[in-house]
């Protein structure tokens, strides 16, 4: 992986794709979302998969697969007052099929706007409630309100019991079998930070991840509708992910606020640690969020039945902006040189995550004779204990607490030494001979 500097380059190219696909209408399903991926493999090939509707995946089932082609509200003269072409976010995701004239009265029923963010039009959706609805501005509520007679509402929708949802997915292999799980999600419609910065982001992630030879770790890296399309990979790969421990959710990593990361369960996890010192190393003022059961898909990764240790890096963290689940979310929110900048962050991440593994001392039985493997000063009788750690030292202790079960991240804590340093020193001694890598179970 690349060093840990924003890129003009990257920063254009990732704000050519957020252009791209600003626009197009995703939701947990649909053709919006095959879309989406398939314009997102121009980046990284990762394959696309289907998973049929009407298929149970635990206490869930995948929903009928769900189109729109067109909606609107007209006034009695035809003109067009609500636009789904306009904004996507018109219109309640999973909306029922409608074409009729009502009155006001009727049609507030189905009509969202915003106390909080007069001018913005809300995000909402109806998943799992067979209902329609739009979402509108305070003042499009109060111009319809205002118009005379009859309201002509359309929403030209689908809903397919045949259909599907669609899930991207690439394995990069390491050397060692056990894998890192990197999952984002893409099935919100028009919003810039949440998720789109997270979804384009990590096809550049998985990018720099495939240029990388000398991985240890292999990395699955999964693109999927929030909540139901973690499900359904879950289920569809249950032994799979039951031998996974750690994950990032990529979620909110293009915003002018804060930087932050919500923790992951297990308090002491090394996820925890080496996020924040990545975060120390740049300088950058952070906000951390301890792990709760509300949130994005490691509610799912982070369950009983598998335990996975979740973590989100982000810049405007979901909850904690203003224009949340809002039009306001768009590409003037966001910035591809904020984008960019977290990628590099998560480059640096995943460079030490990929350094925490395992060796073994080849000779467990008492000292390893340290001059036949040149290890020792040729002229010995004059070292005495330092306080100061230098390599030797480094080798001595890995070759003590490297018993196939310590990992790195271990020995760097104890030693207080960059988890950088002591991988480095251990790849000597594994060149040596006296040190061998231990595939992690």
């Amino acid at each position: 992986m690349s060093n840990a500097r924003v890129n003009n380059n990257i920063s254009e190219e990732m704000n050519s794709f957020l252009k791209r696909l600003f626009p197009i209408c995703r939701s947990i399903t649909g053709n919006g979302n095959r879309e989406t991926l398939r314009i997102l493999q121009e980046i990284v090939p990762f394959e696309i998969k289907e998973y049929p509707s009407g298929a149970e995946v635990y206490d869930w089932v995948i929903p009928k697969e769900w189109n729109i082609r067109d909606a609107w509200i007209k006034d009695g003269g035809g003109n067009r007052i609500i636009d789904f072409k306009q904004s996507n976010i018109h219109v309640v995701s999973y909306s029922l099929p409608i074409n009729q004239k009502m009155s006001f009265e009727d049609l507030k029923l189905h009509l969202h706007y915003s106390e909080d963010l007069p001018e913005a039009i809300p995000y909402r959706t109806t998943y799992y409630n067979q209902n329609w609805g739009f979402c509108v501005t305070k003042a499009q509520f109060d111009a319809l309100a205002n118009i005379d007679g009859e309201l002509e509402v359309c929403i030209d929708s689908s809903l397919n019991e045949s259909g599907s949802l669609t899930i991207g997915e690439l394995v990069i292999p390491g050397k060692i079998s056990k894998e890192i799980l990197i999952s984002t999600y893409f099935c919100h419609p028009s919003l810039a930070n949440d998720n789109l910065s997270g979804t384009i982001m990590t096809a550049f992630l998985a990018r720099e991840l495939m240029m990388n030879e000398n991985l240890n770790y292999s990395f699955r890296i999964i693109f999927v509708p929030e909540t139901i399309g973690a499900i359904t990979y879950c289920a569809m790969n249950e032994f799979i992910m039951k031998n996974i421990d750690q994950a990032l959710v990529v979620t909110g990593v293009a915003g002018p606020g804060k930087y932050g990361y919500k923790q992951c369960f297990e308090i002491d996890h090394p996820l925890n640690y080496f996020i924040e010192e990545v975060f120390k190393e740049n300088t950058i003022d952070f906000v951390t969020y301890p792990f709760d059961v509300h949130g994005s898909d490691e509610r799912q990764y982070s369950s009983q039945g598998f335990r996975i240790n979740t973590a989100s890096l982000t810049k405007d963290k979901y909850y904690e902006y203003d224009y949340y689940h809002s039009s306001l979310d768009n590409l003037d929110f966001v910035d591809s040189k904020f984008m960019a900048k977290t990628l590099n962050l998560h480059i640096q991440l995943l460079k030490k995550l990929d350094k925490n593994i395992l060796f073994k001392n080849k000779i467990d039985h008492c000292e390893v004779m340290l001059s036949r493997h040149d290890i020792y000063p040729k002229t010995g009788g004059n070292l005495l204990p330092d306080e100061k750690m230098d390599a030797l030292d480094i080798r001595l202790w890995l070759l003590f607490l490297c018993d196939g079960k310590t990992f790195l991240h271990e020995v760097s804590k104890k030693l207080k030494v960059s988890i950088e340093i002591i991988y480095q020193e251990a790849k000597v001694l594994s060149d040596m001979g006296v040190l061998e890598r231990v595939d992690i179970k």
